[in-house]
């Protein structure tokens, strides 16, 4: 076996490992399968063959077949179908591991299989999963990153989800959670015309006098809209009892909830008999809550969780009427994600200084929990190592409250302004780990102290040396736009250790309009220069919206949770287009797409969509009248070039744009009603038709520019396109101009350069600072130059193919 196939199978081997996935190299000690890999040749000729590794899991039979090199992960034939001739079988894993599994199919009393074709290393590498069924019918699967969906723990869900396309038991509740949420929600509007901020509070209110049924100490059949003692009064009662059980102390603490709570007995309507309900808006609110919620417990494995679950839900569609709440709460999986990223132990202290709701400290205290088996440890846990901030009187009744439902942790909860409070004075606390989602979009020149950084200093610089720190803020604010974050950032480095930045799907925060990142720091060890921070893109987290359900869990979140925990914790290394590691400097942008190169040689197929697209506009600008823009040689069939070498032998190196391109300038605004219709193309920010987006005659207040290529800076960010004719540039563009280089060194420049577009979005434009610091790949000559020779041939080669085809298909079909 080739030393690099060896390399691949122990870098398989670590992967089935950390899956908790136990498979068999090189054979089975299951005798059913034993016996049927004896006759498993891939030559057919009905002698043995084993695949690299085999095994069961549960009821399902576990395949993997490898390769060294990603080329040969899979091989189709002409009809999109996995190839089944022998030699395919031989040299592709895909292929290899369909031959085993359909073999094993056949041979086997085994119903269910899941093959899988691995290929490459730990770094770059392909691993694509295929079900097969006892009569060696298969269905192809999305590629995963690790094996994490395929252990006893998550196998049975994957096979629901992905193989029979049917919802889990946990993917209906959450509709019935969601469901539920609506119904209240709509209740609370329509029968009490409840204020937004209220709506929480009452929900609360009632799940805290619900409890109080456990102690016979409250009844919902006590509810009969007495006006003596009103439905309000005895809910309120139950609260107060239930505080009073929950041991919440001191006296002002219990005094303020019981103030916020004050709602449900004020408020006239809801305390009145209804009309369309015979009975007081209490009342029925009351008898939701208990039908949806307690009488349901018992089906449920954790109460805990099923209150939690739904008082989330709900929390989070009440927060949909209006963010002026403040109500935006840190989805589930962020919250668990961080307790992750910091390796909580049963030791730690949690200080969350804007806990809104409680979400972090929830996390923190359920994860302490499960990792401890010691009862004084436990309580422990709940009684002193849990300690939040909430300043609006009203978030911090819901977190108190929200803590209660899931078993204490209330304890170290203060209704107190964080930014106020004395940072070595919170130090003293001793908590080892900060988490928090501070308030966003509030920070301004004039009032520097809310800007999201600085929320950030504040609480590093309240956590204990060596302690970590974990926040979820806007990724401008990892940016510094200004010179007062800016300080602040260089301030931070100078005591704390920036550790990672990961940018998160863009919908984290679904209906909030905000693109997040996680900053991971340790506090009080000040950054050292030689310092690899991390800086992971995580858009791809397997979450995505749903109609009418918001954010969803999809089934591939596991694995690429997995694989984001493999890479922080440097299990396994990975390409950087998901990671750099890098040094940083204060002015830096702290962000993966600040740091983010592509270095992968670029393929063919890159190139002849350039050409393509540019052949097809010059084509369509002849039909429309408009030869006039390319001069003689348009659609020019090429034949004087030299023979090259394939893009793979060539050896390639990364250059700055400013080294390549001689000038750098971006167009001039143009507003739109200034346009006068004329014959020249007015180039912006589409991706569409060259870049074209009209003709016009202006010609004072413009820049005009001619061969060269353009870049969009918005819009479609990162478009590029050739200009050989004279056109005026909008602001949205920026011109890239060699006036050495000719059309098809442009067009091959233009091929790299687009795939800067992989680092910008709508929300990260490339401005004219961002765009000096760019760099793109480029072969090289053996003095270490660009080697424009090699690329002009390389592109009139490929120009001279498509137009002979096309003229040869035209010709031949007449």
């Amino acid at each position: 076996m080739a030393k690099k196939e060896v390399l691949t199978d122990l870098w398989v081997y670590e992967m089935l490992k950390e899956a908790d996935v136990d498979l068999h190299p090189q054979g089975s000690i299951i005798k059913d399968i034993d016996n049927a890999l004896k006759s498993a040749s891939k030559a057919g000729t009905g002698k043995v063959g084993f695949p690299e590794y085999c095994g069961l899991v549960k009821d399902f039979v576990i395949i993997i077949e490898n390769k060294a090199d990603v080329s040969f992960h899979i091989k189709r034939n002409e009809k999109d179908v996995i190839c089944n001739e022998v030699a395919s079988v031989k040299n592709y894993a895909v292929n290899g591991a369909l031959f085993y599994g359909k073999h094993l199919a056949q041979n086997t009393t085994y119903k269910k299989f899941i093959v899988f074709g691995v290929s490459g290393n730990e770094k770059r590498h392909k691993i694509t999963p295929i079900f097969i069924d006892e009569r060696g019918g298969y269905k192809e699967l999305d590629d995963v990153e690790t094996f994490t969906l395929f252990n006893k723990k998550n196998i049975d869900e994957y096979y629901t989800k992905n193989i029979l396309k049917e919802q889990t038991p946990e993917d209906k509740t959450t509709e019935e959670i969601l469901k539920d949420a609506k119904n209240l929600h709509e209740d609370l509007r329509n029968y009490g015309s409840i204020q937004d901020k209220d709506k929480p509070l009452i929900v609360s209110g009632i799940l805290l006098a619900l409890k109080e049924m456990e102690h016979k100490g409250f009844s919902i059949d006590s509810l009969i809209g007495d006006q003596t003692t009103s439905d309000g009064e005895k809910i309120y009662e139950a609260i107060e009892k239930n505080l009073k059980r929950a041991n919440v102390s001191p006296q002002v603490k219990k005094d303020k909830l019981l103030s916020q709570f004050l709602v449900i007995k004020d408020t006239k309507i809801i305390n009145e008999e209804n009309e369309y309900l015979k009975k007081t808006p209490l009342k029925h609110f009351t008898e939701f809550l208990y039908e949806n919620i307690y009488k349901n417990i018992k089906y449920i494995q954790s109460a805990e969780d099923y209150l939690g679950r739904f008082y989330g839900e709900f929390m989070s569609y009440s927060g949909g009427d209006g963010q002026s709440l403040g109500i935006v709460l840190t989805p589930k999986h962020i919250t668990e994600l961080f307790c992750d990223l910091v390796e909580l132990k049963p030791t730690d202290k949690v200080l969350d200084p804007c806990c809104g709701t409680a979400g972090f400290l929830i996390a923190s205290m359920h994860d302490m929990l499960e990792k401890s088996n010691n009862l004084e440890e436990q309580r422990n846990i709940r009684k002193n190592q849990l300690h939040g901030l909430e300043l609006q009187p009203y978030m911090f009744t819901i977190a108190t409250t929200n803590m209660i439902l899931r078993g204490d942790g209330k304890s170290n909860l203060e209704q107190e302004d964080f930014l106020k409070s004395n940072p070595s004075i919170l130090q003293e606390k001793g908590c080892t780990v900060g988490m928090m989602n501070p308030p966003y979009s509030m920070g301004s020149k004039n009032n520097t102290n809310l800007y999201e950084i600085n929320f950030t200093e504040h609480l590093l610089n309240s956590i204990v040396e060596d302690g970590k720190v974990v926040v979820i803020v806007p990724q401008s604010s990892m940016t510094g736009k200004s010179k007062e974050e800016q300080a602040i950032k260089n301030n931070i480095l100078k005591s704390h250790t920036l550790d990672g930045v990961i940018t998160l799907n863009k919908n984290t925060f679904y209906g909030v309009g905000t693109n997040p990142c996680i900053a991971i720091f340790t506090a009080g060890v000040p950054h050292y220069k030689e310092k690899k921070v991390k800086f992971i893109n995580f858009e791809k987290d397997g979450f995505e919206v749903q109609k009418h359900q918001g954010l969803v869990e999809t089934i591939q979140a596991k694995d690429k949770k997995q694989h984001l925990l493999d890479v922080w914790f440097d299990r396994i290394e990975a390409e950087t287009n998901f990671c750099v590691k890098t040094n940083i400097e204060t002015e830096d942008e702290w962000l993966h797409s600040f740091y983010y190169f592509n270095d992968e040689i670029p393929e063919v197929e890159d190139f002849e969509k350039t050409i393509a697209d540019f052949l097809t506009f010059e084509f369509n600008m002849i039909l429309q009248d408009k030869e006039y823009l390319f001069g003689e040689k348009s659609l020019e069939i090429v034949k004087d070039f030299e023979p090259v070498k394939g893009l793979e032998n060539k050896e390639w190196s990364e250059f700055y744009l400013k080294e390549i391109f001689t000038e750098i300038q971006r167009g001039k605004r143009l507003k739109k009603d200034d346009h006068k219709r004329g014959e020249m193309p007015y180039v912006s920010s589409t991706a569409m038709n060259n870049g074209i987006d009209g003709f016009i005659s202006n010609n004072n207040g413009v820049r005009i520019f001619k061969n060269c290529l353009t870049i969009a800076n918005s819009g479609s960010v990162g478009a590029t396109f050739f200009q050989p004719f004279s056109f005026v540039a909008s602001d949205h563009v920026t011109k890239l101009q060699n006036d050495n280089f000719n059309k098809f060194i442009y067009l091959f420049t233009a091929s790299v350069t687009k795939r800067l577009s992989e680092k910008y979005s709508f929300n990260r434009e490339i401005n004219d600072q961002r765009i000096k610091r760019e760099k793109i790949l480029l072969p090289i000559n053996k003095n270490g130059e660009p080697d424009y020779d090699f690329m002009e041939n390389f592109i009139k080669k490929l120009v001279c193919e498509k137009l002979t085809k096309y003229i040869e298909r035209k010709t031949t079909k007449s």
